[in-house]
């Protein structure tokens, strides 16, 4: 199938037509702050020209935050001249839902979470949720980029993290009993840690706290060769329908149930 090049809508090449060389294009980039070198290096070796915005990774923690911030982002950028917004995000627990641009195409990936971004497909990622569930993943980009050296839980962003007397008063004393008890218990969901490693090379660095962090809890470690195949797509503007979701200006990114994971909405 042909690949569509966005330039305030969709360019195709005749099959019949002799071949031309494709437009350079310019793109405006949003993405999470732990693909920077991924996304930096494939920006360096793209066809098109390219302008990096990078956001904090604790906007993980928070979707209703992360959905203000990229979408302030995305209206800053509006007035710009620009062929396409690119979102380095996912679905990530519905925080991309509601997203638009009103000057031209939002393009977003096909995947429920970032983690995708870095094995390279959703079909890789979902054989591995299947043959290996409880497995939490690292990559070079979220340790080093996580200031304080915590560990994310998936309890962060949820408010849970008051005091106890603060829970009891809002939920009663039973409830809290059992939020904390969430919050403390939950690397009992997990069996392995899997640092990704990707087409960037060898980090011993951050491969050593991956596997520490291992250590601490009692899981079993292994290493992932990874891939940037999708950031690499999602840059050079090869968006295939089944990878990639183009989002006509003035229509927001939903949910989607039919394993499209998000679609358009007027």
């Amino acid at each position: 199938m042909s690949v569509p090049r966005t330039n305030r809508g969709v360019h195709r090449r005749d099959a019949d037509a002799a071949p031309q060389q494709e437009p350079r294009l310019r793109y405006q980039l949003i993405a999470c702050e732990i693909m920077l070198r991924e996304a930096a290096l494939r920006a360096a070796t793209s066809p098109h020209v390219l302008d990096l915005h990078f956001l904090t990774k604790g906007l993980h923690d928070n979707p209703e935050a992360l959905r203000q911030q990229v979408q302030a982002r995305i209206d800053e950028l509006d007035p710009l001249p620009h062929d396409a917004v690119l979102l380095g995000y996912a679905l990530c627990s519905n925080g991309s839902v509601g997203l638009q641009a009103r000057s031209a195409p939002l393009v977003i990936p096909r995947a429920h979470d970032c983690i995708t971004f870095f094995l390279g497909s959703n079909e890789i990622y979902g054989r591995r949720h299947r043959d290996k569930p409880g497995t939490y993943y690292y990559t070079a980009g979220w340790i080093e980029r996580d200031a304080a050296h915590a560990e994310r839980r998936p309890a962060d962003g949820a408010g849970l993290d008051q005091a106890f007397e603060e829970l009891v008063a809002k939920y009663g004393e039973d409830n809290a009993r059992f939020l904390l008890e969430f919050q403390n218990q939950w690397q009992s969901n997990y069996t392995t840690a899997a640092y990704i490693r990707t087409e960037l090379g060898h980090r011993p660095d951050v491969e050593a706290e991956a596997r520490r962090a291992a250590e601490t809890h009692g899981w079993e470690f292994e290493i992932i060769e990874g891939s940037d195949r999708l950031i690499r797509a999602l840059i050079d503007g090869d968006w295939s329908e089944e990878e990639f979701l183009v989002v006509p200006p003035g229509c927001r990114v939903a949910a989607a149930y039919d394993g499209g994971i998000v679609r358009c909405e007027p």
